[in-house]
């Protein structure tokens, strides 16, 4: 991403959510009623256009990213129930879930990192819907080209000693193999008994093959305009053995086709070179 320049990928996904949640609330996959607010009127015709013309291009993206969503969503739920204390939203963008899943407000600290020129327009449109910053989430600013997690995150009241879960949806491609170790080093060496993780990511062949996916090779194209390539993904079938090396247990993956049979039904592909993966700290 560009320095002074807020994250296109992250109005495009907030699109993606408010299009699904505008179906009748028996054929959506995901539901946000607050997507809507944070996408610009110019990229909301725009965006509806190029909706369109991606599930032509990129068949069964949008479904992944609808069901990713939802998983999420569900995945938060579950740790709610089982006494999760501390939440941290990595890589941020226009997530909404601090404001809108039960639960949350009064009873757990959400901490939203992200870059900074993304974050500053989303307290913008935060303090446009709500009047005010809502009081139990914490912004942390964070240039990961001169900061760490561990300046930034710990120094915004983070605490270490907390059954925390740590949410990374949508940045793992975005990012190197360095700074995907640090991030998972951080987690391990900074969070309380019973700490996770869950995040998405691609299959190393999607960006290696010589026949690439329109998605893929779209995003590489246009790379210098949105400051956002794809450049990290995990083998397929080797993301248990990558995070337990890492200090990782209790891996669960979650394929396409595990999205498809939990949320999509028979008549809706997802597209076949995601993944997202949940795990849990080992203990020391």
């Amino acid at each position: 991403m560009k320095k002074s320049q807020s994250s296109f990928t992250a109005e495009g996904i907030a699109l993606i959510r408010a299009l699904e949640s505008s179906k009748p609330a028996d054929q959506r996959v995901c539901n946000d009623p607050l997507a809507w607010q944070f996408i610009n009127p110019a990229f909301r015709v725009l965006g509806r256009f190029f909706s369109w013309y991606g599930h032509k291009r990129s068949p069964g993206v949008y479904e992944f990213l609808v069901a990713r969503a939802r998983y999420f969503d569900d995945y938060v739920r579950a740790c709610l129930d089982d006494g999760l204390e501390q939440l941290v939203i990595l890589g941020a963008g226009y997530d909404s879930r601090a404001y809108r899943l039960e639960l949350l407000e009064g009873r757990v600290r959400v901490f939203e990192v992200d870059h900074p020129a993304t974050q500053q327009v989303k307290l913008a449109k935060l303090t446009k819907i709500f009047g005010s910053l809502p009081s139990h989430v914490v912004y942390v600013p964070i240039d990961f080209d001169r900061e760490t997690l561990e300046q930034r995150l710990c120094a915004s009241g983070y605490d270490r000693q907390l059954k925390t879960l740590f949410t990374w949806e949508g940045v793992t491609y975005y990012i190197s193999a360095e700074a995907v170790d640090n991030t998972l080093a951080f987690v391990v060496q900074n969070s309380g008994p019973g700490s996770s993780i869950v995040f998405d990511y691609m299959y190393a062949t999607a960006l290696t093959t010589a026949r690439r996916r329109n998605e893929v090779n779209s995003m590489q194209r246009y790379r210098r305009l949105t400051g956002e390539g794809l450049v990290f993904g995990i083998e397929e079938g080797a993301v248990e053995e990558f995070l337990s090396r890492r200090g990782f247990c209790q891996i669960e993956n979650v394929t396409a086709e595990s999205l498809k049979q939990m949320y999509l039904g028979q008549h809706r592909c997802v597209a076949p070179v995601y993944a997202i993966v949940h795990a849990t700290v080992k203990s020391a």
